[in-house]
């Protein structure tokens, strides 16, 4: 179905973003966001992505659901597959039909966990190489990893999440390409961190100052790297492993826990994942 030449992203407009309910450390309600400048530091990242050559999809945004603009926790892609989201809070169940029915109606294979598999889709479930590396404790459960590699026929390494700041994968970890990750150490336990250190053979750390900001939560298109302005040490780091960084204000969605990979989904397969450079049929277990 999918073309893995150009890469595709699948992205929300945040036309009703805002912070209505609590459901991480970062969320405030008495904060709340700027609607234009959220609109502005959207558009931002949107058009940076399609200047690197990238399709972006846009999905229709719907009232009511201010996290839809989140479109990286709405599933996980694999090939074909679509493997949506079981949302732990209630407040963001309601989205999942709406990912469903586009990702029916653009051709995936779509694919719900069972009862009781709490999984936050590419918020917690990111590739490198042919290893699927999965986060769990605050939002998906580790069985649901398990059970997601079982369905792939995948390798799966859960790891678990300790910072409730750091409460998805993405927000502490991003793969670079095949053999190279970026990462907060201080987001992982001891056995997460050692797992990371012998499995990929180039990491790059972040420092607490610069996780804080949301720095692992980048989008990765090619070799170049889009991540929240205001980290210039890991950029260098970044820039000194091959890659450009382009440094972008996304303060507003900050604001609720997330920033560039949050607000993304890729759709034909990430830059570290092993599968989008050797696209074959797979068929579902399911």
């Amino acid at each position: 179905m999918s073309d893995l030449r150009t890469p595709r992203v699948l992205m929300c407009p945040p036309d009703h973003y805002k912070i209505d309910y609590e459901i991480n450390p970062w969320m405030n309600r008495s904060v709340g966001t700027d609607p234009a400048q959220s609109k502005t530091q959207w558009w931002a990242l949107h058009d940076a992505i399609q200047s690197l050559g990238a399709q972006v999809e846009r999905m229709r945004p719907i009232s009511g659901l201010p996290d839809m603009v989140f479109t990286a926790n709405a599933g996980l892609v694999y090939r074909d597959i679509f493997v949506s989201s079981r949302f732990r809070y209630g407040v963001r169940q309601g989205e999942t039909p709406h990912f469903n029915q586009w990702a029916s109606v653009h051709g995936f294979d779509l694919i719900n966990p069972p009862p009781g598999h709490d999984f936050e889709g590419a918020g917690d479930a990111l590739f490198v190489g042919d290893t699927l590396y999965g986060g769990y404790g605050f939002r998906s459960k580790a069985k649901s990893h398990l059970w997601v590699g079982q369905l792939l026929n995948v390798e799966v390494l859960p790891l678990e999440l300790v910072d409730p700041r750091y409460y998805h994968l993405d927000t502490c970890f991003c793969p670079l390409d095949a053999s190279s990750a970026i990462y907060y150490p201080g987001a992982f336990d001891e056995y997460g961190r050692s797992v990371l250190r012998e499995r990929i053979p180039r990491l790059i750390e972040v420092s607490p100052e610069e996780a804080v900001s949301f720095s692992c939560n980048a989008v990765v298109i090619g070799r170049t790297v889009l991540l929240n302005a205001g980290a210039p040490k890991l950029a260098q780091s970044l820039r000194e492993a091959g890659f450009q960084v382009i440094g972008l204000p996304l303060t507003e969605f900050i604001k609720a826990g997330g920033s560039a990979k949050c607000l993304t989904l890729r759709l034909d397969g990430e830059e570290a994942a092993a599968w989008r450079r050797a696209p074959e049929v797979v068929e579902s277990t399911a």
